[in-house]
């Protein structure tokens, strides 16, 4: 069985409080490695180390091209190390190694698209009111970001913080998810061979209410990065609101997918299932709502109950196997509570509908590709997000009444609009509250554009080249070229 201890100051660090914690393969269901449960003690050591690399190491001396030389060099260590994480990111959380290995190698092109921002970073000269004066501003880094990433995407969600962060010359406090802890370990070592001093990346592992609330509310701490559930953002909100400590938070989604009469229906079809099953559905940006016109029912839903059937569960190594199993014990419960909610308030089962048994003969945690019809909006099913593969599919009449069920969830994550009329997509491409919008496709993302969510799916965006001033600080210098203060008191 694996030990991993924590990554502070460049080197594996046993955690002050010598205690540890299981985390299991979730297709075994077994214990595959052990990883420190620190305290309150290991963040002041980390915090400590950050600080130092921040304030008088090496890494404070580095110019913007030689930081945007080390992501460089960070991202050919990653892709050549590709296979080595995704295979720990599968034993972790069960995700597909088909899915995982693509994932991770587009890790790199993030380090490097962050690093061909980082020497791109100016400040202006100003225009400014005042004869005899210039004025100028500086664009700083803002010191130590924490890092607080969830169990779903692990390396993908920590990149799309740390990079921008890296390339403006912030360092990092990270505090991985406790059920997928050590691919953030090893990454953090890739990072150490590209030549990062020590210091500037820093992994604590541990529970959230031990460490993560340690983390936040740390008074060196300069900012807050969170992916998680809507509980933990909240948490985070309210530690950082004491110290007036600026956050970026993207929480979770109950997305729709809205098909209208004159939309491809194969396209529609193919995008809204693997829209939802893609990842087990364990996704912040899953599909889980699909509007449909009612006059298309009765073509589409056999088709979608077709092309559920189809996925193939198993092996998550496998390079056949389309989802493996839900990632914690938790979540495959919140899950099943989920699917009994439907049901009580009258959902109808089109299918799936519960777990369903290894298809190798283990004990590993699946739950099948499940669709609910005859769903309204006011139903639980529909409300709450479900992080699992679960469809809830909710038929409508008109654009109006389509837009209306769209906004009716208190998140504003992604949305999907499926359409051959470009007024039509326009139109409701602006009223959707998310803060991404599909048109005729789902679920892309990229490096080089915003994501983040509107109302409780977050505050600020990952991704795109503005992402990189939400880890700076704007300075204002004011330069007297008279002879004389302009400003004094009367004689």
């Amino acid at each position: 069985m694996q030990h991993h201890t924590n990554f502070i100051d460049g080197t594996r660090v046993a955690p002050i409080t010598g205690q540890y914690t299981d985390t299991e393969n979730p297709y075994t269901t077994k214990v595959w490695a052990r990883i420190a449960r620190s305290g309150p003690e290991d963040v002041d050591r980390a915090v400590a180390a950050a600080k130092a690399a921040f304030t008088t190491g090496t890494w404070s001396r580095l110019t913007a091209p030689q930081r945007g030389a080390l992501l460089r060099r960070f991202a050919e260590l990653v892709v050549e190390n590709a296979e080595e994480l995704a295979r720990i990111e599968v034993t972790d959380n069960g995700k597909p190694i088909s899915e995982m290995l693509p994932q991770v190698k587009k890790i790199g092109d993030w380090l490097i698209y962050y690093a061909g921002l980082a020497d791109k970073i100016a400040g202006a000269t100003l225009a400014t009111d005042k004869p005899g004066f210039m004025a100028h501003t500086l664009k700083e880094p803002l010191g130590i970001i924490a890092m607080i990433t969830p169990w779903n995407s692990p390396l993908m969600l920590l990149t799309w913080k740390l990079a921008p962060a890296l390339a403006a010359g912030n360092v990092a406090v990270i505090k991985p998810s406790e059920y997928t802890s050590v691919s953030a370990l090893r990454y953090a070592e890739l990072a150490s061979e590209a030549g990062f001093p020590p210091g500037v990346i820093n992994v604590v592992t541990g529970l959230g209410h031990e460490v993560g609330s340690a983390l936040t509310a740390h008074p060196d701490i300069a900012k807050v990065a969170f992916t998680g559930g809507g509980t933990g953002g909240r948490a985070v909100y309210r530690a950082a609101s004491d110290r007036l400590v600026p956050v970026t938070l993207e929480l979770g989604g109950k997305s729709p997918n809205i098909v209208f009469e004159d939309a491809d229906i194969d396209m529609a079809v193919k995008g809204i299932v693997s829209g939802i099953f893609a990842s087990g559905g364990q996704s912040c940006v899953a599909g889980s709502r699909a509007l449909i016109q009612r006059p298309l029912l009765d073509k589409m839903l056999p088709r979608m109950a077709e092309l559920a059937g189809k996925i193939r569960l198993g092996d998550p190594m496998s390079s056949e196997t389309d989802i493996g199993p839900i990632a914690t014990r938790p979540q495959f419960e919140r899950i099943q509570q989920c699917i009994a909610w439907a049901k009580e308030d009258g959902a109808t089962l089109l299918c799936g509908g519960g777990p369903v048994p290894d298809p190798s003969g283990g004990p590993a945690l699946f739950v099948a590709p499940t669709i609910f019809t005859d769903v309204r909006s006011d139903m639980r099913i529909a409300q709450e997000e479900v992080f699992g593969p679960v469809l809830s599919v909710i038929p409508f009449d008109t654009e109006e009444e389509a837009l209306r069920i769209a906004n009716d969830t208190p998140f504003g994550l992604g949305a999907g609009i499926w359409t051959r009329d470009l007024r039509r997509a326009m139109v409701l491409s602006r009223e959707t509250k998310a803060g991404t919008v599909w048109i005729n496709s789902y679920k892309g993302v990229s490096q080089t554009a915003p994501f983040g969510g509107f109302k409780e799916s977050g505050i600020g965006r990952e991704g795109g080249s503005a992402m990189i001033d939400a880890y700076l600080q704007t300075k204002t210098v004011w330069l007297n070229l008279t002879d004389s203060v302009p400003y004094t008191f009367p004689q």
